[in-house]
């Protein structure tokens, strides 16, 4: 697809500047943004990392390769539409409003390959995923191979594949289909701790998932997922047998940006997540795996804090890539999470705390995962790192007595 970028400042409407003037950098510097904006696709689509580089222009000087970022970012993440950006007069003297213009082109037939994941930590090893997407019209195919040794207490490999329909008669129904097809490997303390377990299942060679699910979005910020999830593994112990964990899953996210008239601005989120396992569904595990988060950040400029909050309760006899994990490249970082919970949790607790000023970034992340009936243990961890763009470097220490070994992490979206 072609797209579409063009910049149409009108500088003659920007108060005090002539219609003569030519429109060099050093004149235009003298422009302060007032606002940053999208139009065309709900804001709430909008990634986190655009809307922090749209908030981090505000109050600055304008100059125009400040917006080259926002708009490539925008064409990556929209492929499908074509991007204008306008400036014009704002609402105070010697400053300008940037919007980004979005429309749907006519044809959305496009191929992309991407790498939605890619990261190292130097306890966890490399975790990579590269996806390979056809769109035509509102329909995406996408196949993919991914490693990933982050989220779970498994490494897992293999690959996946997806179909989307983003448009199912009307742009707030969506429906999509997952497949994975995965090998595991696993850790010698996850192995060592399973010797002393006999209440918690065991490991196993492959794991399989089909996913149908569909998206409802009925008002702005809001959207409700509902689905049914087929997992089947091959058990390794005390034979090798295949098990299967069916389960209807459902999410509801509210995801909303917090406009104010001041220098500052503020988005919230919330969501809520459900899996049960069921007999019904002819599953040989039937358990309740609840999940709730929160999330706020404010924004000042170019300063931006983030407040994280998560937590889990799981009920029943389920599989252990069911149980919840920290100490990984997104939860208390800096953690080995083979040292806080080898066979996780069925009880977790987290908060993050993180400022980030222009390229730098500073966290301090606490939380707890334990098993019912046991006491909890919390943790504690800080860190700092780099961030450009995309792209991060951190590196974080466990707060506790003795020796403290540092995390290094390094890729994208950390």
């Amino acid at each position: 697809m072609k797209h579409l970028v063009t910049t149409a400042l009108l500088l003659a409407s920007c108060g005090g500047l002539r219609a003569q003037d030519p429109p060099d950098t050093n004149v235009n510097e003298r422009y302060r943004i007032e606002s940053v904006d999208v139009v065309g696709v709900q804001r709430s689509r909008l990634s986190s990392a655009v809307r922090g580089q749209m908030q981090a222009l505000v109050g600055e000087h304008f100059k125009e390769d400040r917006l080259d970022p926002i708009l490539d970012r925008l064409l990556k993440d929209f492929p499908e539409y074509t991007v204008t950006r306008k400036v014009s007069r704002g609402e105070k003297p010697d400053h300008v409003k940037v919007v980004f213009e979005m429309e749907l082109a006519g044809r959305g037939d496009r191929f992309d390959l991407s790498g939605p994941r890619a990261l190292y930590h130097s306890r966890h090893g490399w975790t990579g995923e590269l996806d390979a997407t056809v769109r035509v019209s509102t329909s995406e195919f996408t196949v993919g191979i991914l490693s990933d040794g982050d989220r779970l207490l498994e490494r897992y490999a293999g690959v996946i594949a997806r179909y989307e329909n983003r448009s199912l008669g009307t742009d707030a129904v969506r429906l999509a289909f997952d497949f994975e097809s995965l090998h595991q490997v696993w850790n010698g303390a996850t192995l060592r701790a399973l010797d002393n377990q006999q209440e918690i299942p065991g490991i196993y060679r492959t794991r399989q998932n089909f996913q149908p699910a569909v998206t409802v979005v009925p008002v702005r910020g809001l959207k409700a997922t509902a689905g049914v999830s087929f997992q089947r593994f091959q058990q390794q112990f005390p034979a090798a047998h295949t098990e299967a964990a069916n389960a209807v899953m459902g999410t509801l996210r509210y995801d909303r940006s917090l406009e104010s008239t001041g220098p500052n601005s503020h988005r919230l989120g919330a969501g809520y997540g459900l899996r049960a396992a069921t007999k019904t569904l002819e599953s040989d595990y039937v358990y309740a795996r609840h999940t709730a988060e929160a999330d706020y950040e404010l924004y000042h400029g170019a300063h931006k804090l983030s407040l994280r909050f998560n937590a889990g309760v799981m009920n029943g006899r389920a599989p252990l890539f069911e149980r919840f994990v920290l100490g990984n490249s997104s939860t208390l970082r800096g953690w080995n999470k083979y040292d806080v919970a080898p066979l996780g949790g069925d009880r977790v607790v987290h908060n993050s705390t993180e400022y980030r000023y222009r390229v730098m970034r500073v966290f301090y992340d606490t939380g707890a995962v334990w098993k019912k009936g046991d006491e909890a243990e919390v943790k504690h961890s800080a860190g700092a790192g780099l961030q450009f763009g995309d792209f991060a470097m951190l590196v974080a220490f466990p707060i506790k007595n003795g020796r403290a070994v540092p995390v290094f992490m390094l890729g994208l979206n950390l």
